[in-house]
């Protein structure tokens, strides 16, 4: 072999040595970050279920009003009892129901009856179109309103049907739905029943509806990735850092507040599909948000504070940015701004007795 040919063989092998080294680093570049295993924070217990009821939509950086001004459904099942929950207090407040966002029909008896026979009394759903409807007895011992318990003594009822949520204000078709449902109750436990003027009902929901349209806020941040793009574990792990926990709904996870039961602080979600992948360490995620459903969380857990630094320490540990639905950066002036018009929204619903957070604003705003 000449030594040209020598040279041209050992030329050509310098440069595919070249090639798969540079193929190799830029795989390993574009390949997802993965967790860091020794220091993994998230035990397989911890991890999103496999089962979906679907993907939470991404939220617009708007602390007044939804997308589109419109009101979104719900999430409970319409064939449950309304919730009941401790109102803020007001002078007229009644029980669970209270008149500030319920219509309120009350029904008179001659005498006692069981909570035995007002439970077989209830209608089946107990929902007026989208609208929930709740039932009280006021207990002869207690001298309370509450949810009728077997083995307990009611001396009079009322019947109640909210006046407005997300889904819209009560209109005249649910509130004759609502009088249908009420009457049979009445009449099943030999009872009269009194309802207040349609038409003025209907009116007073149009009224609240229009404050809580104009007052809804419900925030979002979208964390992007620089360079590399994120795995579902690497997500997970670096959000379990700060508080974090796994959701029902799979790429969703929740920071909780201190009281079981209660809607979560801040939410993060991706790409439930990266999530649900056959072999999650190669889903390329990269894009993820934050959200913050502000009247469902108290304000004294200072929700916005925590969102503006979650999200700060997961750019600066993820390599990300921080930016709005459209790709906008978030410098720090924008969120001073955000946060001085939550202030004011706060004091706004305060003003109305539906603080965020208190069980009136958590029913109105749902």
């Amino acid at each position: 072999m000449s030594n040209l040919t020598l040279a041209l063989a050992i030329l050509g092998g310098l440069v595919l040595a070249a090639v798969v080294a540079f193929n190799t680093v830029t795989s390993r570049r574009n390949a997802p970050r993965q967790p860091d295993v020794a220091g993994n924070d998230l035990s397989e217990a911890d991890r999103p279920s496999s089962s979906s009821d679907g993907v939470e939509p991404m939220l617009h950086v708007d602390p007044h009003q939804m997308p589109g001004h419109e009101r979104h459904e719900p999430l409970f099942d319409p064939d449950l009892p309304a919730p009941a929950g401790s109102a803020v207090p007001t002078a007229e407040r009644r029980g669970g129901l209270d008149p500030l966002i319920d219509v309120i029909a009350p029904v008179s008896l001659d005498g006692l009856a069981s909570g035995d026979a007002a439970i077989a009394a209830m209608p089946s759903t107990r929902r007026a179109g989208s609208k929930p409807v709740a039932i009280e007895g006021l207990n002869e011992h207690t001298g309370q309103w509450e949810p009728p318990v077997p083995g307990q003594r009611y001396s009079a009822f009322q019947v109640g049907v909210q006046l407005a949520n997300r889904t819209g204000a009560l209109n005249e078709i649910e509130y004759s739905e609502f009088v249908v449902k009420a009457q049979a109750f009445a009449d099943a436990v030999n009872g009269a029943l009194e309802f207040p003027e349609m038409l003025d009902e209907v009116a007073r929901a149009r009224e609240l509806d229009q404050f809580a349209s104009a007052h809804d806020a419900q925030l979002g941040f979208v964390l992007r990735a620089l360079h590399a793009a994120w795995s579902p574990g690497y997500v997970q792990q670096n959000a379990a850092r700060l508080g974090f926990v796994a959701g029902i709904i799979p790429g969703r996870m929740v920071l909780p507040t201190s009281e079981a039961g209660l809607p979560p602080i801040l939410g993060l979600s991706f790409d439930t599909q990266a999530a649900l992948a056959d072999d999650p360490a190669q889903s390329a995620i990269r894009e993820l948000s934050l959200s913050l459903d502000v009247p469902q969380v108290d304000r004294a857990e200072q929700p916005f504070r925590r969102m503006r630094e979650a999200a700060a320490t997961l750019a600066r540990e993820m390599d990300g940015v921080v930016t709005d639905s459209d790709g906008q950066l978030l410098r720090e002036d924008t969120m001073d701004v955000i946060g001085a018009d939550l202030e004011q929204l706060y004091d706004t619903l305060e003003s109305r007795d539906l603080a965020a957070g208190s069980p009136l604003a958590r029913r109105l705003f749902s």
